[in-house]
């Protein structure tokens, strides 16, 4: 049976941020992170995080600029940086609290990744950057909530609709890529990316959580 110790906790407009260390029996401990309540990601299993990177690294030939909206415990971003040819990530985050946490050793390996003189964290909402940015990006990561049928916050719904998506690609250039990541299948969200880039690929993950056999999903577009 696992064993819960609180390790920080903030609150926001929108709602309740929680970091909490998890200790189960013959298993490293873990932090996992809960929005609201909502489970959204630990440091245990973090192979379709990882992916999100990789697969959206295979993509384009000379990913220079990145953005990744949504920090979460880094590990996509840590991912991204391990390419020698990406040459800045513009880092996304809504929750201030989460970017402190990462800064300051909260999360143990934060404070390395935050370090890199590539990463640029903008402390603001996904739609909102998207909306006013005035330059283009090689590749751009999405992981703000838990995809479009198990949302963490409902104003995320537009995240997943044809509005955004295209506002996304308004700003990936014309050789490069978007990546979503979401924790169900989400064809409805696949034929927005088809219709907007003319094209979308899923890539299906079996990952245990907890002990429990999950599918985490990724939706990948071209830009040309």
């Amino acid at each position: 049976m696992a064993e819960y110790v609180e390790v920080a906790r903030a609150e926001s407009e929108r709602g309740e941020v929680v970091l909490r260390r998890r200790t189960e029996e013959r298993a490293a401990d873990a932090l996992e992170l809960r929005v609201n309540g909502v489970f959204v990601m630990d440091t245990r299993e973090t192979t379709s995080e990882i992916e999100l990177a990789a697969a959206a690294l295979e993509l384009v030939a000379d990913p220079r600029d990145v953005v990744v909206g949504g920090l979460g415990l880094g590990f996509t971003l840590q991912r991204v940086l391990t390419d020698h040819r990406v040459e800045q990530v513009k880092v996304v985050e809504i929750e201030e609290a989460l970017v402190g946490w990462m800064r300051d050793g909260t999360v143990p390996h934060g404070p390395g990744l935050l370090a890199d003189k590539r990463v640029h964290i903008v402390n603001v909402d996904i739609v909102m950057a998207v909306a006013e940015a005035r330059s283009t990006y090689d590749l751009v990561l999405l992981d703000v909530d838990n995809g479009p049928g198990y949302l963490v916050h409902d104003a995320n719904a537009g995240i997943y609709e044809h509005e955004f998506i295209a506002n996304t690609k308004r700003i990936v250039n014309p050789d490069g890529a978007l990546v979503v990541w979401s924790a169900n299948p989400a064809p409805v969200l696949a034929r927005v990316m088809e219709e907007v880039f003319g094209n979308c690929t899923e890539h299906r993950y079996d990952v245990v959580l907890q002990e429990r056999p999950e599918q985490y999903v990724l939706y990948l577009s071209r830009a040309s």
